[in-house]
């Protein structure tokens, strides 16, 4: 007889247990997920209810971002730049909020200050072409492997109450873990507590938030795991993104570097440092380091048309394993339809370089892409395509769709939600003479409870579908992985939250080498000035 074990705290997904017999018996997971789903959903519903009838008299806690870091491209006097952001995807830091009157009582920060959600698509100057995973994610709840810039910060005012140009922030995220698969191994499961300290900075001159006009900006987070039992696993963690822009009017130029020092199996990243996204390639802790170079250009040629121009150059170093190396180019022609609406097609191509035993590659890409702006709530973006894969090795050239769809929804004051979708191929760092394509679905999805209680609950899925790069390798390895996050988090004060969350990550392969499942409960406090 087989038996299941619900966890209590927000569980959504159940442990797989063996009998005496070594049989793998499923739990009741469609009870759970019904259960646990009703309360949630009743939840919000209450809530909704309550502030329907309830005067607002804190200011809004969940206003839309002023300005999505990736406008469609624009014939403005002012276009924005393009900073494209990196999966989502988790935490961006606050902006300076306005002081309060000596008199009148501290008032509270938005739900952007609080526990911001980045409503920004996924980027359509991206080059998903390698490797394992990406310095920061995207900010839309996007797959592990996403490429692109971020917003670290919510939207906002651009110049500090005083006028100065130069502006900080500093902040710090404590957590307090319980894993119970540490190594994310198939067999013996080792359990632990560990401790993160997380604290960031960010420094910078001109428009770093608006990125309307000329600015640089520094943003450095450092992230040190600590283990209560096993003090070998122990891992420090450094991303590093430095970027640039400048406007004249009709040119706009960005830059950007970001840089990933990884010694963990997570794909931890500014907005996601719990590790929702897992590098399922190797399957274990990893080391990687990774270095990401874009430039892009858009120059206004008409009042409808718009010029777009791309460089990537992304480096990871897998110790160990199999490192990588790209350089791609680009180049996209906008037109604009509407204020809101921009159709854009294009290439990329680029060549990439594989550690032996694996051979090299060039590849190219062709793209049809949309955004639009439908409401100030609602935004999308889209691309789809096909990518020609050639290799060094003796075997065919490798043909397939790739495409992204990215949509942010903040239907009222204090909901949130968003949405991402896409396929790409990367290069194994753990397999030699294999690539995957990556198809993943993600999402979020935040509600505010009674001004200051925040639940929050991120879902995911991708297939790796392995494929040889040499005539002579036999590539049949297919991974589905999945997670789920459930959290609530209160604002405690202006400056001050705490919350908790629970984590369930699964891996199923056919081969059961890399078969794994984890599950992870956390507290976590924030600080932010």
């Amino acid at each position: 007889m087989c038996s299941g074990i619900a966890l209590t705290m927000y569980r959504f997904a159940s442990f797989r247990h063996r009998t005496a017999e070594g049989i793998t018996c499923p739990a009741p997971r469609s009870r759970i997920l019904s259960l646990v789903a009703g309360i949630f959903f009743a939840a919000v519903l209450a809530a909704q209810a309550q502030e329907s009838v309830e005067p607002d008299v804190l200011p809004s806690l969940a206003e839309p971002p002023a300005a999505p870091a990736e406008a469609p491209p624009s014939v403005s006097t002012e276009p924005s730049v393009s900073t494209e952001p990196l999966p989502a995807l988790p935490q961006s830091l606050p902006s300076t909020a306005a002081e309060a009157v000596p008199s009148a009582p501290e008032p509270l920060p938005s739900s952007e200050q609080a526990f911001p959600s980045s409503s920004e698509p996924l980027s359509p100057s991206t080059n998903y072409t390698t490797a394992q995973t990406t310095v920061i994610p995207p900010p839309v709840a996007a797959g592990p492997y996403g490429r692109g810039t971020y917003d670290v910060f919510p939207a906002g005012e651009t110049t500090s109450p005083s006028g100065r140009l130069f502006h900080y922030a500093l902040g710090l995220t404590v957590r307090g873990v319980w894993d119970d698969n540490i190594f994310i191994t198939h067999t013996d499961k080792v359990s632990d507590y560990y401790f993160a300290i997380e604290p960031y900075i960010t420094i910078g001159v001109g428009d770093i938030e608006g990125r309307n006009r000329s600015y640089l900006r520094l943003d450095y987070m450092p992230s040190a795991i600590l283990f209560v039992d096993h003090s070998d696993q122990d891992a420090f963690n450094q991303l590093i993104h430095l970027e640039g822009g400048y406007n004249s009017g009709r040119l706009t130029l960005f830059a950007s570097e970001d840089i990933a020092l990884l010694e963990s199996a997570n794909l931890n990243s500014f907005f996601d440092t719990t590790g929702l996204w897992a590098n399922t390639d190797a399957s274990a802790p990893t080391r990687m380091n990774i270095f990401y170079t874009r430039l892009r250009a858009t120059y206004a040629l008409t009042g409808k048309i718009t010029l777009v121009g791309e460089f990537d150059s992304p480096s990871y170093a897998y110790p160990g394993h199999i490192s990588d190396y790209t350089i791609a180019g680009g180049l996209y022609v906008y037109y604009n339809f509407r204020p809101k609406l921009s159709v854009g097609i294009g290439g990329t191509f680029g060549y990439n370089w594989v550690d032996d035993p694996s051979t090299n590659q060039t590849f190219e890409q062709i793209n049809l892409r949309l955004n639009y702006q439908w409401t100030s709530k609602v935004l999308l973006y889209a691309s789809a395509g096909v990518e020609f894969r050639q290799f060094d090795g003796n075997r065919d050239t490798y043909d397939t769709p790739v495409f992204e769809v990215g949509l942010s929804y903040n239907p009222f004051s204090g909901t949130f939600i968003s949405f991402a979708a896409g396929r790409r191929i990367y290069n194994s760092g753990y397999i030699a003479n294999q690539d995957f394509g990556a198809t993943y679905v993600v999402g979020r999805f935040q509600q505010r409870l009674f001004h200051r209680v925040y639940l929050g609950l991120a879902a995911g899925y991708e297939n790796s579908d392995y494929f040889a790069t040499d005539r002579d390798v036999s590539a049949t390895r297919n991974d589905d992985y999945w997670f789920i996050e459930p959290s609530v988090d209160v604002l405690i004060t202006r400056w001050l939250s705490a919350g908790v969350y629970y984590l369930h990550r699964e891996d199923s392969s056919n081969q059961q080498f890399f078969d794994w499942e984890d599950n992870q409960v956390g507290v976590r406090a924030t600080l932010r000035f």
